[in-house]
This record gives structure tokens, C-alpha cells and sequence, in this order.
């Protein structure tokens, strides 16, 4: 199979049969495999939809999941059999296939749940759910080789497991059973007894439900006064589905501080409609649900905008950036990691113009009118009260400019704003290039945020 990519969500498919490439009739942004039998190579064709696709009289859903003959689709027979459809609170996470098994990894409101399809003799799937490890976050690999007869590992599977209190552990699992073998998992690097983490949801600003978790510390109580980080990202169809984090651990939890993960539109926690719905004359959505769960927090008690911190990275530095611009009297702190900030010239920049799918193109006047709206740099004001932000970003930065968050830094003094920066001279995307500059760049950050957070002033 050769692909070749249109732009960053668009790609046509190719098989190599012989010299000759062949374009497979499949929607140029479904993303597409094969499932492979002992001594059939690619009999069964499995195709996952971002966008609705109608086939005679039946239109089959963004985000479901489609299993087909593929040497009957070969031959222009277009029958499918529906392995997952998305529904309001579910959506498909992974996909990985044994010799006669379809493994579904699907999350149910950003909850990790695990299905497996059995392929019968007359090629038709058999559901059966799994239970797997919840409420977290699943993973699953096949083992299988196709191109091994013999292949000992052929109906087995590698599961891995996490949520917020709970290491990573690796388990192996056989299909049509539920029992597992641990493998091995990560020691605690944390005392989380007394803690607890929940799932609430916000009503943002056109009435949309958005679900976020908070990750409560020993002994907190919904008083208004406990530190509170909110992080987010909302873009290109990446979910935040929890994970569990040895440095929050050590320097949040422990020490009184929670953590808020909003899942807000543009990001993937309820498939291809939740991210297209924040997207090019949308992208205002992603803020207004990042601004509705800084609401809720409020409104709970949980936290109080003195002590409510936000943090973001990459396209979620232009989430927390837009929203410093719009509405800082919300947040007293404000980290924005190797941020997207100026949208007139992103697509200018590095990797920049592949982002258009997501964006838009600033260089048509109608994009623009939508993106001059939030973009952070051009909205930033001179008579406007911020909090302090941090700024960081690396020299080295290959994907995004660290030219953003310069120019950013300058504008904020240029209107005799406050700001701090710090710039990493190596260390690309990930703003660090070794464990020892990640623990500096984190060290600063938790410090600047108990700086900002702990205050009674």
C-alpha cells in the first residue's frame, strides 16, 4: 500500500500490485488497513470514516468503522459490515487486528473501553465486549505476524492500562477470554491514597456538554482556594484521555494542588464531529469551552480565579493565548509552552502551511476575518489587565517557529505588560532535548505556578 498525502487530513491510497500502482476507491480522508489471514494476504479491508459516505441508500457515519470483502470490493461490490458506529458519548480510539479477530478500542465520554470483533467462517464479525481494566486509559497492539502459518502469538495482544492514580501497566491477553497476564508496570512515584479523581461536565457558550476531569489531592475540599492548573489542547483530533504523571505527583498533588483536564471541542474524545466541529470558521469553540470549564470550576468552588492557573502547548499555547486575550480576569497564571501565536504567518513558518486543513489559509481575506478574531498576537491590548504569563519555547524548535513566542513576549513589553520568558537552546518541539533540561523547564514552570497560584494577596 503507497500513500500519498493531500494535505493533513486527506490522502490517496495506492496498492503496488506488480510495477503498477492502483488507486483504491476509498474517501481520500478515511484512514484505511487490511486484516490478515494465515495464507490470504489483505482478504478483509477495514475502513475508518472521518467524514459521512453515502453508499447507494445507506450513509455510513463519520467515525464508525467498516469491514469489507476485499477482494469483493476489488470487484466493485460495495457491501460493508458496520464493526463500530459512533454514538453521542462514544467514539473509536484504536484499532488493532490478530489472524481472526478485530480488536476495537473505543472510548465511552473519553473512558477507555475494549471490544473484539470474531471472524467467522462465512466472513461475517461476531462482537463480544472485553473486560478491560477501567476507568482510564486503554491501549492495544497485536502480536500477530501475518506471514507466519504457524504464528504461536496469532490470537494474542499486548493491552496497556492507565488513569490518573494508577502507573502504566502492560498485560498480555488472548482473544475470546478476559483473563491477562500481567507483563510488568511502572512503580508508583506517588502517595495517591485519599486521592480521587471525577468526571464533570461545563455547558460552553452554545449549550454543547463538555466533559472534563479533576484530579483532587488528599484532603482537598471545594473551598475556592486550591491551586488549580486547567490544561488543554482541543486540536487536530487529539483526545486527552488520562494518564498518570510522576512530576504532577511529586509537585502538584503532594502538595495540595489540583489538576483539571478539559476535553474541549477540536480535540478527538468523541471522534471526527468533535473535532470538526472547532475547526477553520469554527476554531472560537475550542476557547469557548476552554472558558466554560474555567467557569465551572468557579461556579463548583473548586477554585477561584486567584488561585486558577491554565497551561497549554504547541496548538494549546493558541488555546490558553487566545483566551488570555479574551477573558483574563479568569486566571491568575498562564504557561504556554512552544505556542502558536501569530496566526497571520503561521503558515509561513516551518511546518506551518500543512495546518491550513485545520486553520485556514490567513492569506484569504474571508479566513482571515474569522482568524484575526482570536489570534493572540493581534489581539493582545495595551489597557488590558493580565496575569503574568510564562512564555517558553526552544531555539531548535523545527515545527513550531520559536519566532511566535518571541514576537509574543515583545508585544506584551512593548504595552508594558508583564511576562516572563525562558528559551531553550536546543531540545526541538519538545522544548527540551534530555531529562535533565526537562526537569529545569518543569522545575520552572511548577515554581511559577505556585508563585501565582498559592497567592492570598
Amino acid at each position: 500500500m503507497v500513500t500519498r498525502a493531500l494535505d493533513f487530513y486527506r490522502q490517496e491510497t495506492f496498492l503496488l500490485q506488480g510495477d503498477s500502482l492502483h488507486r483504491l476507491d476509498v474517501p481520500d480522508d478515511a484512514r484505511i488497513r487490511f486484516m490478515h489471514s494465515a495464507g490470504v494476504a489483505g482478504d478483509t479491508l477495514l475502513i475508518e470514516l472521518r467524514s459521512d459516505w453515502r453508499i447507494g441508500e445507506r450513509l455510513y457515519a463519520k467515525g464508525s468503522l467498516l469491514a469489507a470483502d476485499f477482494p469483493a470490493y476489488q470487484r466493485g461490490e460495495r457491501r460493508f459490515q458496520v464493526l463500530f458506529e459512533p454514538t453521542e458519548t462514544r467514539s473509536l480510539a484504536g484499532v488493532a487486528t490478530t489472524r481472526t479477530h478485530v480488536l476495537v478500542n473505543l472510548n465511552d465520554n473519553v473512558i477507555g473501553r475494549l471490544e473484539e470483533w470474531k471472524r467467522e467462517a462465512d466472513g461475517r464479525f461476531v462482537r463480544r465486549a472485553v473486560d478491560a481494566p477501567s476507568p482510564g486509559n486503554l491501549g492495544v497492539v497485536s502480536l500477530h505476524e501475518p506471514s507466519r502459518r504457524d504464528d504461536p502469538l496469532a490470537e494474542q495482544y499486548l493491552l496497556s492500562y492507565t488513569d490518573f492514580l494508577t502507573p502504566d501497566s502492560l498485560l498480555l491477553g488472548r482473544t475470546g477470554s478476559d483473563r491477562r497476564e500481567p507483563l510488568k508496570s511502572l512503580p508508583p512515584s506517588f502517595d495517591s491514597i485519599g486521592m480521587r479523581a471525577e468526571q464533570l461536565f461545563a455547558t460552553s457558550r452554545d449549550g454543547t456538554r463538555v466533559p472534563y476531569f479533576v484530579v483532587w489531592p488528599r484532603g482537598a475540599k471545594a473551598d475556592g482556594n486550591n491551586p488549580t492548573l486547567l490544561y488543554g489542547y482541543g486540536g487536530f483530533q487529539i483526545s486527552l484521555e488520562p494518564w498518570y504523571s510522576r512530576g504532577m505527583g511529586a509537585a502538584r498533588y503532594s502538595r495540595g494542588g489540583v489538576l483539571v483536564v478539559a476535553n474541549i471541542r477540536g480535540g478527538g474524545e468523541y471522534g471526527p464531529r468533535w473535532h470538526q466541529a472547532a475547526i477553520k470558521d469554527n476554531k472560537q469553540r475550542s476557547y469557548d469551552d476552554f472558558i466554560a470549564v474555567a467557569e465551572d470550576l468557579i461556579r463548583r468552588n473548586i477554585t477561584s480565579a486567584r488561585h486558577l492557573g491554565i497551561e497549554g502547548g504547541s496548538n494549546g499555547g493558541l488555546l490558553v493565548g487566545a483566551v488570555m486575550a479574551q477573558r483574563p480576569e479568569l486566571f491568575n497564571a498562564v504557561v504556554c509552552p512552544v505556542p502558536l501565536l501569530d496566526m497571520k504567518r503561521f503558515h509561513k513558518l516551518l511546518a506551518g502551511a500543512s495546518w491550513m486543513a485545520e486553520y485556514g489559509n490567513p492569506d484569504k481575506p474571508e479566513d482571515w476575518a474569522v482568524i484575526s478574531r482570536y489570534s493572540p498576537y493581534q489581539n493582545v491590548r495595551r489597557d488590558a489587565k493580565y496575569p503574568t504569563p510564562l512564555f517558553t519555547t526552544s531555539t531548535r524548535d523545527d515545527r513550531v517557529h520559536p519566532g511566535h513566542a518571541r514576537k509574543m513576549v515583545a508585544r506584551l513589553r512593548e504595552y508594558g505588560q508583564p511576562v516572563l520568558y525562558y528559551e531553550n537552546i536546543e531540545g526541538g518541539h519538545g522544548g527540551a532535548a534530555d531529562n535533565e533540561q526537562r526537569a529545569t523547564l518543569q522545575a520552572i514552570e511548577f515554581t511559577y505556578l505556585w508563585q501565582r497560584l498559592s497567592r492570598t494577596d
